[in-house]
């Protein structure tokens, strides 16, 4: 066996600590110069014993606490109510209470936030004779807890500016009414699916030469700044387009040429479009559509009937150089609608991860008949509110219906 005397291996002498030396502080000065303030007081609150480091945080002297003061004299006002109307009572009941968030008044009035934590200490009697209580320094969680509010609350107020910047932009690019037509109701709805970018959806409704009337609804591909660029493009191209010919294929082949010759580079942009024009006469109203790539228009008949209006051709605006779009023709009589919808309706999810299907959107509505546009769109966006999140895309809704001479008739 090797003595304390003599080297260790390799002839060097331990270099083992010696615990004994590290252990010379009396219990007294770990009472006093612990990293944490200990105070003990009598079951009233009085002070009755108070550590070095306590005194030093508040600016005391021991002659200026002990037996002068309580307890709930070093808490800021609102911090003694809180002491005395609850900390103290469950201190009582529980028998020990600990990291309660205080704020202790010092000598020069400065605030100190603590955390503390107290024990009733019970004789061998089982009765209470003087309170124990731990202080810890929250000065610096305070100071992150502010820093992490200070944080949060920036954050709220660019998520707010973020907010309203898509709400005002995306305003622009819908119409702020939708024109009156003699002998037609129409109703229209934007369904965002989210708050903070701006969606690529559209619609509109407005007057051409004599008695006709133009009208489209789209989506342009991607979400943000860029889609609104192209959403701005399209519609204005869409209404110059059919001042100039109202033939809604001929007026989808003008938005394809010029989307495909802006857009044709390594950040190709397209949309789907339904356009058409109306012309109201003869107790109802002829409908000329043309479709790009876009989820057939459903007619509600007054009967009860319903189709999806097929449209031949009807390739995606803007992807190709010279896309096909043909026109199909329909006449309203009175009680039929007509609605017009974005895939953000029939690709939303129910019950899970279910898509709600064209199938089931067109059992819906037919159960209506005979409707009106407005009754329709409230239908539709009774829908979009029971979906919830599982509406993943925005919807634009644009809806119109003849009514029944003298009122609706169910």
């Amino acid at each position: 066996m090797m003595c304390e005397d003599h080297p260790g291996p390799g002839g060097q002498e331990s270099a083992a600590p010696e615990f004994p030396a590290l252990l010379e502080d009396s219990a007294e000065d770990l009472y006093e110069h612990a990293p944490c303030g200990y105070l003990s007081t009598l079951l009233d609150g009085t002070i009755a014993k108070i550590n070095a480091t306590l005194l030093g945080w508040l600016g005391y002297e021991r002659d200026d606490v002990v037996g002068r003061r309580r307890f709930a004299d070093l808490f800021t006002v609102g911090g003694r109510i809180y002491h005395e109307t609850h900390f103290a009572p469950l201190l009582r009941m529980q028998g020990e209470l600990g990291g309660v968030a205080f704020e202790l008044k010092a000598a020069d009035g400065t605030r100190l936030p603590v955390l503390v934590t107290s024990t009733v200490k019970t004789g061998t009697d089982g009765q209470a004779q003087l309170i124990r209580t731990t202080i810890f320094d929250a000065r610096d969680r305070r100071a992150y807890e502010q820093e992490l509010l200070r944080a949060r609350e920036e954050a709220e107020r660019e998520r707010d500016r973020v907010q309203r910047l898509a709400r005002t932009l995306q305003q622009t690019l819908l119409p702020p009414a939708l024109a009156e037509v003699p002998g037609v109701q129409v109703a229209a709805y934007y369904h965002p699916a989210s708050a903070d970018e701006v969606g690529g959806d559209f619609y509109d409704l407005f007057p051409l030469t004599g008695d006709t009337w133009g009208f489209f609804l789209g989506d342009v591909s991607g979400k943000g700044a860029a889609a609104a660029v192209v959403t701005s493009l399209a519609r204005y191209t869409l209404r110059a387009a059919a001042v100039l010919d109202p033939d809604p294929a001929i007026v989808l082949d003008r938005l394809n040429t010029v989307l495909h010759h802006e857009y044709r580079g390594p950040d190709p942009r397209y949309c789907t479009v339904i356009q058409g024009h109306l012309r109201p006469g003869d107790g109802g109203a002829a409908v000329t559509l043309a479709t790009g790539g876009h989820p057939p228009a459903l007619l509600i008949r007054a009967d009860g009937t319903s189709t999806f209006l097929p449209v031949p051709g009807g390739q995606l605006v803007g992807a190709l150089p010279r896309a096909r779009f043909a026109a199909v023709d329909v006449f309203l009589t009175p009680g039929d609608t007509l609605l017009l919808y974005t895939d953000g309706l029939t690709e939303a999810r129910t019950q899970g991860r279910v898509r709600y299907s064209e199938e089931q959107l067109q059992e819906h509505l037919t159960g209506l008949a005979p409707t009106t546009a407005p009754a329709v769109i409230a239908a539709v966006t009774g829908l979009l509110a029971g979906f919830g999140d599982g509406v993943e895309d925005d919807t634009a809704l644009l809806a119109l219906s003849i009514p029944f001479p003298g009122g609706d008739r169910s």
